[in-house]
């Protein structure tokens, strides 16, 4: 403890004479190393030669090394760790990609270049896959080099290339989720896909949820047939276009968490034949947080023109923006209905599923002098749209 403390007070009076030495790029780190615990003298010593390894030969950035020396017990051979990085570097990996592999996976630094990394290479390679798609999967989810070749990766990769039709339909399908080859797919998703087309849903369904829900079908074939089952007590037709949606809602949240979004929907007002109904017809509306259902309902009970049975009858609106579509699509009828410029609303099923373009073409446009800077000023995105759309407009003959 009074050796720290002499180090401290020197450092002191050092940087007083010095202030330029605390601009260095290695004080920070070499600093850090001083106070490190008896626990980690081991890492400490080691942690220079990984710190300098990085900075200087890979020009990693100083919070890549500094997490990375943190992290990292022991490198064995800096030379092996060096081949490792060289190896990716000319397999394609940019250097903010291998910043993210070693910061997401330190210890791929020590790990077996030809039994661990240029195999799982190697295979996407001989599938016709670019090299800046491995990469960008591999950077992505850099686990996925920790699993077997023969037993995840080949079996895995020719599952999804049967289903997608091509290596780029699978890279595509990577870039989204790697989840895909940390899993047997043959005991999950193949099972799964079976069971559902079972129930009467179309491939082209389900192909589409492998895409925008990669984690859905990797549920084990037990847990989807209870989910199935919940849908099918809740009333959803296995023939409707919805059914697939719903099924994958319920097995987005628990038993215990379903339960709390259809007590949130009884406190704001709808009945339990409404609730079922809005299952029904529209899934998505029970995966969207408790936060914003009560602020949709706030906003658009709050015009004066539109009651919870218009929103039961529009439960789209609950999966709209509040901020980029309700508040300034209501602000600008607001300003049209006071100003006498129209007799009416729209309905709240008009209002919300109206295009950008249709609603600025029949509420804006013709009105601009009115709502035009209110409705472009509402938020940044819709006034770069906005102001596109009229000079669209006025180009029109």
């Amino acid at each position: 403890m009074i050796m720290t403390l002499h180090i401290c007070k020197g450092f002191v009076l050092f940087s007083s004479k010095n202030a330029s030495f605390f601009t260095n790029p290695h004080f920070s780190l070499s600093f850090s190393l001083l106070f490190f615990s008896s626990s980690t003298k081991k890492q400490a010593k080691n942690a220079p030669a990984v710190s300098d390894f990085l900075l200087h030969k890979h020009k990693f950035s100083l919070e890549t090394v500094s997490q990375v020396s943190s992290v990292l017990n022991r490198v064995k051979s800096l030379e092996k760790s060096d081949s490792i990085l060289q190896f990716l570097k000319e397999s394609g990996f940019s250097k903010t990609q291998l910043e993210k592999v070693v910061k997401t996976q330190p210890g791929l630094l020590s790990a077996s270049i030809d039994n661990t990394i240029k195999p799982k290479i190697k295979i996407f390679q001989d599938l016709g896959f670019s090299a800046n798609d491995i990469a960008e999967i591999i950077s992505n989810d850099p686990v996925i080099l920790h699993r077997s070749a023969d037993k995840r990766f080949i079996p895995s990769l020719s599952v999804l290339k049967s289903l997608l039709g091509s290596s780029a339909e699978v890279a595509k399908v990577l870039k989204i989720s790697g989840w895909f080859l940390k899993n047997d797919l043959e005991k999950t998703m193949v099972p799964n896909i079976e069971f559902i087309k079972s129930c009467g849903v179309g491939m082209e369904q389900i192909i589409k949820h492998i895409y925008s829900f990669p984690r859905f079908l990797l549920h084990s074939p037990e847990s989807i047939k209870k989910f199935v089952k919940t849908v099918d007590e809740m009333g959803v037709c296995r023939s409707s276009k919805m059914f697939i949606h719903a099924v994958r809602v319920v097995s987005s949240m628990s038993d215990q968490n379903l339960e709390i979004k259809l007590k949130l929907f009884r406190d704001l007002g709808f009945s339990e034949y409404e609730i079922l109904e809005m299952f029904r017809k529209t899934p998505p509306v029970f995966a969207v947080s408790e936060r914003k259902l009560k602020k949709v309902m706030e906003v658009l009970l709050a015009t004066g023109k539109y009651d919870v049975s218009c929103i039961f009858n529009s439960p789209t609106s609950f999966i709209c923006s509040v901020e980029n579509k309700l508040k300034p699509r209501i602000q600008v009828l607001s300003i049209l209905e006071s100003r006498n410029l129209i007799e009416k609303w729209p309905s709240l099923a008009t209002m919300t599923r109206m295009t950008e373009i249709s609603f600025f073409e029949k509420f804006v446009y013709p009105f601009l002098n009115e709502v035009g800077e209110v409705y472009m000023a509402n938020n940044t995105i819709t006034a770069k749209r906005s102001r596109k759309l009229k000079d669209q407009i006025k180009k029109e003959p």
